[in-house]
């Protein structure tokens, strides 16, 4: 179990609701699959690193500013006299790497993974100097996929691959290691630091009339939802889900692609679309959430 669980961020739900509900723009769309893929290999390799038995602390996800700086930690793991720092990628498909750079099989260049590790363990050294922390870190650029390949590879470099993960980890899992009470001071005190929203979120611009309305499939994102009694059906995947948590997830869309929009009955009414019974929708919400207006126009939060 991580001592510090993994989320999706706000930038990556929104976009995932703004796809069904507009046509994103191709840099736009693409921005948003490139964070989907992103944080899908993290969670691969969170399912794998929740599977050691050492004595360890798992911190996932991790956002810290140091110096203005800004810089991110996808996974890690405090162990009794190491830290081990991860940079998690999730490539498919053919790379090269030539004269300390990476390469796409159409002989693009991208950013060098490694240098990201570099610049995210220097970053993460001089926040844990401030904290008194003298604990080595041991750095890799995890590539996840099984699909992924590196050609001309180094075997210098501080790489894991796919084939390489599960034999890292037997290693790590078999490094003795004791926790005591610094450490977990020390993973307190790093997720106290850990800031929540990112300032740099990259939103295409959008309106409440341009958006489509209706419930989105809680499985497949679609909106061919239809209502049999008391609960949503999707006509696309077949999943079901009982019509309070579909209006409460719709109410959570709602909040986070509209801070500042109050949340009325006629609001989520209109959202949901095929609920045509307002006060099933106004019961929903008085069940759920807290009534701030008693009078003719209640709204909830």
């Amino acid at each position: 179990m991580p001592y510090k669980s993994r989320t999706e961020t706000k930038e990556l739900q929104a976009l995932k609701y703004l796809n069904t509900r507009m046509n994103l723009s191709v840099k736009d769309k693409q921005h948003y699959l490139n964070l989907k893929k992103g944080f899908e290999g993290e969670v691969m390799f969170d399912l794998l690193t929740e599977t050691l038995q050492c004595e360890c602390l798992i911190l996932n996800d991790l956002l810290f500013k140091v110096n203005n700086t800004l810089f991110q930690i996808d996974s890690l793991i405090i162990c009794s006299e190491t830290l081990y720092l991860f940079e998690v990628k999730n490539y498919d498909g053919d790379y090269l790497y030539e004269s300390d750079k990476f390469y796409t099989k159409n002989n693009t260049e991208i950013i060098n993974p490694l240098h990201q590790l570099g610049r995210n363990e220097a970053l993460l050294r001089q926040l844990l100097d401030k904290l008194g922390c003298r604990l080595p870190i041991n750095s890799s650029v995890v590539f996840i996929s099984p699909e992924f390949t590196l050609y001309q590879a180094p075997i210098d470099k501080p790489i894991i691959f796919p084939t390489q993960i599960n034999r890292y980890l037997k290693t790590l899992n078999n490094t003795p290691s004791k926790i005591n009470t610094k450490h977990r001071m020390l993973a307190d005190k790093l997720i106290s630091l850990h800031l929540v929203d990112s300032p740099y979120t990259q939103l295409p611009t959008y309106k409440y009339q341009q958006l489509r309305k209706g419930i989105s499939c809680v499985k497949c994102d679609s909106l061919s939802i239809s209502v049999e009694g008391t609960k949503c059906f999707c006509k696309e995947c077949g999943e079901e889900e009982l019509i309070t948590y579909s209006v409460m997830r719709s109410v959570r869309e709602i909040k986070l692609l509209f801070p500042d929009q109050k949340i009325t009955t006629n609001i989520v009414h209109d959202w949901c679309k095929v609920i045509t019974c307002r006060k099933k929708i106004s019961r929903i919400l008085g069940k759920n959430l807290k009534v701030t207006n008693v009078r003719r126009w209640s709204s909830y939060e």
